[in-house]
């Protein structure tokens, strides 16, 4: 077969397999589908509450939030209906997340879990989980996008920092992971960070290492600077002292000296001093560097070329966060062996993510209208008390005449 036909052939036949394992857009009914942690916790249990938030595009298209006091954990997780194998596949994770309380410190990750043990009602911070996903922001310090997979049964971090959106409306997060090991990750559909798996994370023991064995050379300089030879200390450097007495200080009036003793004026700091003397230093023309062992292989490595299937009995998705203020919603999860089909899913809700950006524009601008009226307002109450105040001194001062 000529090689572009079957190029094409495996492109239809890979779009033709593609499917969409698991959608939740949270519509009628999705208190059946999904378990309230009972989880208990240092912080109290939150709630959730049905809704689609403020300036929402589409007051039908409602998401759950997280709701009730501040200080708040909150667990709840629901079946995906099959168990997700990722081997061979590429594996797409998408989930919304809008943040309408202006999150100071809380999380808004979801996460993909195994059957094996899961129990809904004690879904906690211990629960394994093979994928975390999604942002989490403390203030200031801590603002990135968590893309963490379980490993042999231990829990790894992405070592490349991914920033999130900070502000009060609608996100979409996308997880991409390919059967060659890339991984991409997107923001609205935009891709915002991509790599290999060997590359940023710690999954796997490092490929090289440095060399245990190896020793630095005697000769190894290290010295970046050293005293110029040619200078030399200053004639009478060193006759200069370090304090003296204070040319301004006088025997007071009252000084007997067969009572106080011999008088001596107080010892001050001598402005001449200069200190120390050191050679003025110099670069080191046998300066090599700060050593460093060579690498070698590391006899501990061992490659992994399915190290993406990450993924071998996902079951169950789940938000199990922590959050200092409440109010995110969260919408439109997908999982997918199709980067297609999240696009799509996107572009299905971008309207109203614009709509929603707009009605956000426009209130905004009518507090700032408010505002500047308010301050008008108490400006020309001010000019109007300084008014009345210089007419009824200019009566007083009449009236005294």
């Amino acid at each position: 077969m000529d090689r572009k036909i079957a190029t094409v052939a495996c492109v239809l036949l890979s779009l033709a397999a593609a499917e969409v394992l698991y959608t939740e857009d949270f519509d009628d009914g999705w208190e059946k589908r999904w378990v309230k942690s009972e989880f208990k916790h240092e912080y109290s249990t939150g709630s959730w509450k049905h809704t689609a938030g403020k300036y929402a595009g589409d007051s039908n298209n409602k998401g759950i939030q997280t709701a009730g006091d501040d200080h708040r954990f909150y667990g709840i997780s629901a079946p995906i209906g099959k168990s997700i194998n990722n081997k061979g596949k590429t594996f797409v994770l998408q989930f919304s997340v809008k943040n309408e309380q202006t999150l100071d410190c809380g999380g808004g990750y979801i996460k993909v879990l195994p059957s094996a043990g899961f129990d809904a009602k004690q879904f906690g911070g211990k629960t394994d989980y093979s994928v975390m996903f999604g942002p989490d922001i403390c203030g200031s310090a801590t603002r990135r996008v968590h893309t963490i997979f379980t490993y042999k049964g231990v829990n790894h971090l992405i070592k490349r920092e991914i920033r999130p959106e900070t502000d009060q409306l609608t996100h979409f997060y996308t997880l991409v992971l390919k059967p060659d090991n890339t991984y991409a990750v997107k923001i609205d559909d935009k891709e915002v960070q991509k790599g290999t798996l060997h590359d940023d994370w710690d999954m796997l023991k490092p490929k090289t290492i440095k060399d245990p064995s190896a020793k630095k050379p005697e000769d190894w300089d290290e010295n970046e600077k050293i005293d110029d030879p040619t200078d030399s200390k200053p004639e009478g450097w060193d006759d200069i002292p370090k304090e003296i007495p204070d040319p301004k200080a006088s025997k007071p009036e009252d000084w007997n000296t067969e009572d106080d003793g011999e008088w001596a004026a107080p010892m001050i700091s001598n402005p001449e001093y200069k200190g120390e003397w050191r050679a003025k230093r110099i670069p080191n023309p046998a300066y090599k560097g700060i050593w460093v062992a060579p690498d070698i292989p590391n006899p501990d490595f061992v490659d992994d070329v399915d190290l993406y299937n990450v993924v071998q009995d996902g079951a169950h998705v789940g938000f199990e966060i922590q959050q200092g203020k409440s109010g995110t919603v969260f919408d439109n999860i997908l999982i997918a062996d199709s980067e297609e089909d999240a696009s799509a899913a996107f572009a299905k809700i971008k309207p109203l993510m614009e709509a929603e950006t707009k009605a956000k524009d426009d209130a905004d601008a009518e507090e700032r209208k408010k505002a500047e009226e308010a301050r008008k307002a108490a400006e020309d109450e001010k000019k109007k008390e300084k008014a009345d105040k210089e007419d009824d001194d200019e009566d007083e001062k009449k009236a005294e005449l």
